[in-house]
């Protein structure tokens, strides 16, 4: 078997944090197994036996390692940060589709379609966002709980009348 390219040395600061983390049922499963791992690479176990323990895989062992190695403690302990990604609609273009959806219906159309909207937004001028995707317009206006142009959008109610 090949020796491992990445080896785990905790210092025994390190060795205490990760064994409060796993007595304790304070922190989540994955935090958990991770210290676990680090623990048991730290005194020599091999990645099968680490595997059986935790519930790894060895692939997920050698990327901890390599993650301890690379990158310290702290990150490897409490993962990578997930980012977020940020709106392609925002501001005065979601209220302009919101307009758009709340306005009258289309020529020869019962009602706005993902389809058509995204149409009819390329042609707009003055947004500042040129094209849009059909997922991020029925993203964008599932929020808002429209039903795009039927009797009742969302706008207002007509009363059972026929008057405002």
């Amino acid at each position: 078997m090949p020796t491992k390219k990445y080896r785990v040395t905790l210092t025994d600061e390190e060795k205490q944090i990760l064994t409060d983390i796993v007595n304790k049922g304070k922190q989540n499963a994955q935090k958990r197994k991770r210290a676990q791992a680090l623990l048991l690479a730290d005194e020599g176990y091999t990645d099968e036996m680490i595997s059986e323990r935790t519930g790894m895989s060895r692939r997920g062992l050698e990327q901890l390692r390599e993650r301890f190695v690379e990158e310290g403690f702290e990150t490897t302990l409490e993962g990578k940060p997930k980012g977020h990604r940020h709106k392609s609609i925002q501001g005065k273009d979601e209220a302009r589709l919101v307009a758009l959806v709340c306005g009258p219906k289309p020529d020869g159309r019962k009602r706005w379609t993902l389809r058509l909207l995204e149409e009819t937004w390329t042609s707009l001028g003055g947004t500042e966002t040129n094209k849009v995707s059909r997922e991020t317009i029925r993203r964008t206006l599932k929020k808002t709980n429209l039903n795009h142009g039927g009797l009742r959008n969302g706008v207002f109610r007509l009363n059972t009348a026929g008057s405002l």
